[in-house]
Formats: structure tokens, C-alpha cells, sequence
């Protein structure tokens, strides 16, 4: 379980196919790795992702699959720029939203907007995720827990202030940059339990009727 703050920023140095799947190593002068064991996790622009081997500058650890199809790990090369936080403490100050590290899908930048000493950023969801994305509730963007300032159709805005622009990656962000999603938990864990038994393996089957049937529209 993760936060969404970023602890420090870090760059792919190997990419390592490996009986079918995909191999990294992640170096990082800013992350420390004093008290990272093997197994432990940490989420890399996002995805958590487990400590296979460890080192003084970093670690490396194993991409399955299916985090190759969700995600944008299929398309980064050496030298990609990622961020990284290491797993939450029960002590841990909860300064962002509860993160899993389990990437939903794909959102993409449409718009970048200066707003005073901010940026606005406008990006676009796939349909099936956009329902999960409410104003004023969190998303991860890479990794990153921000804020939805407005919705429209199947985009939503991020205001990201100067300090979150320096200690991140979304300083690299333009038109057109891919990034990893992750939506709140809860409205993922609601549509589950409202949808009991009927729920399929994998797509989602909320609707109006069924949010009716469950009390929750009048």
C-alpha cells in the first residue's frame, strides 16, 4: 500500500527480457535503500513492483505480463525517468489517498494550461474508467495522488502546483504523454460489492438501474 507522495525519482538502467516477461533495474541516487529487504515493494510511476535484488543505488525486480498489458512498461526504453515511493508504514503520515499500485489502465495528456504559478493538465480516460473518477476525489497519475478539479465527457483535470512539478516526472509532461492510472479504491471495491454474485470476471456491469435497485439513486 502506497501514498501517492513521491519519495524520489529514478531511471531505468536495464531492461532484461526473461522467458517471456520483462526484467528492471532501477537507480536512484535520491531513494534510500537502507531499509528496503528483498520482497518488499515499491511502486515505480505507479506499479507496485517487488524487490527481486537489491542495491546501494536502487533495486531490480520482475514485470509479469499482465503488468506489461496495463500499463506503460511495454514502451519504456533505458534511460526512462520514473517515480518511486517506497510501501506505507502503519506510522506513515497519510499525506495523499490510499494507492495500490494496481494500475487500472492508460490515461492520456490532451491539454496543458498555465493557471498562475500552477499548470492545469487535461487528460483523457478510457470509457470504462472514467465512471470511477469523480470531482474532487484522487487519482494516482504515475504514481502521483492528485486531485480531479473538473470533469468533462471522458476528461478530467489536474492542477499541479510548482513543488509536485520539481519532484516528480510531470515536468516532462506534454500533449500527447501516456501515463499509468490507478482510480480510488473505493469506488472499485463499491461496484464489487453492489453487483454481488452478478459481477463478471473482468468487465464492469454497473448501471443506473442497478445503483437504483442498491438505493443509491431515488
Amino acid at each position: 500500500m502506497f501514498t501517492g507522495i513521491i519519495e524520489a525519482t529514478g531511471t531505468l538502467t536495464e531492461l532484461t527480457l526473461k522467458q517471456g516477461d520483462l526484467s528492471v533495474r532501477v537507480k536512484s541516487s535520491s531513494l534510500d535503500m537502507a531499509d528496503v529487504a528483498l520482497g518488499d515493494s515499491i511502486a515505480t510511476n505507479g506499479v507496485c513492483l517487488t524487490v527481486v535484488e537489491k542495491f546501494s543505488d536502487g533495486f531490480r525486480a520482475d514485470v509479469s505480463n499482465e503488468t506489461l498489458s496495463l500499463t506503460r512498461f511495454g514502451e519504456y526504453n533505458i534511460g526512462q525517468k520514473v517515480n518511486l515511493e517506497k510501501a506505507l508504514q502503519p506510522i506513515s503520515r497519510l499525506g495523499g489517498h490510499l494507492v495500490s499500485g494496481h494500475v487500472d489502465g492508460i490515461a492520456t495528456i490532451v491539454a496543458v494550461q498555465t493557471n498562475a504559478r500552477a499548470t492545469d493538465y487535461w487528460l483523457s480516460a478510457p470509457s470504462e474508467l472514467i465512471k470511477y473518477i469523480p470531482y474532487k476525489g484522487s487519482v494516482a497519475i504515475d504514481g502521483i495522488s492528485l486531485t480531479v478539479n473538473a470533469i468533462e465527457d471522458n476528461k478530467f483535470k489536474l492542477t499541479i502546483v510548482p513543488h509536485t512539478a520539481q519532484e516528480t516526472t510531470i515536468a516532462d509532461f506534454k500533449v500527447g504523454t501516456t501515463v499509468n492510472l490507478e482510480v480510488d479504491q473505493i469506488a472499485r471495491y463499491l461496484e464489487r460489492l453492489i453487483q454481488g454474485t452478478q459481477a463478471p470476471a473482468s468487465e464492469s456491469t454497473l448501471t443506473t438501474s442497478l445503483l437504483a435497485q442498491a438505493g443509491f439513486i431515488k
